[in-house]
């Protein structure tokens, strides 16, 4: 090993080893994006939950960021039914990270038939959701 090549490793290693210890680490930010012990945005999940809790749920699984909702009467349409289907689809906090899928029936005569879900119901859910994740996220930040 020529003395050229022995010092720039030796002044490369230098120079690596000492940006491990120095005392000008970042702080953690508890409130950021990604904050998460469950493999997705800790706020967009809290905020789905919260938003389907008037709906019985079938499945939930915070690794994966699926929530399945069984069928949903409401009292006011006695007549008709939605399940919902909403995934997270990253750790970032984003509009794109989660979507919501739907489904609709209609009881024909005592027998529930499928209908089409009004895309305006998809993305009114998504905005709830939306809007919770970023209010829990504001509170998290100045609370």
């Amino acid at each position: 090993m020529t003395r050229l090549t022995a010092s720039a490793i030796l002044i490369a290693s230098t120079l690596a080893l000492g940006a491990c210890g120095g005392k000008d680490r970042p702080t953690a930010d508890l409130a950021a994006s990604q904050v998460t012990t469950i493999g997705v945005n800790s706020y967009l999940w809290r905020a789905s939950l919260d938003t389907l809790s008037f709906m019985p749920l079938l499945q939930t699984d915070s690794a994966g960021g699926v929530i399945v909702t069984d069928w949903y009467v409401n009292p006011q349409s006695p007549g008709e039914r939605m399940k919902l289907t909403v995934t997270i689809l990253d750790q970032d906090l984003r509009a794109d990270a989660l979507r919501v899928a739907g489904s609709r029936q209609i009881n024909n005569g005592g027998t529930w038939v499928d209908a089409p879900v009004r895309a305006a119901t998809v993305q009114k859910m998504e905005q709830i959701i939306l809007g919770k994740a970023r209010d829990l996220r504001r509170s998290a930040i100045t609370g």
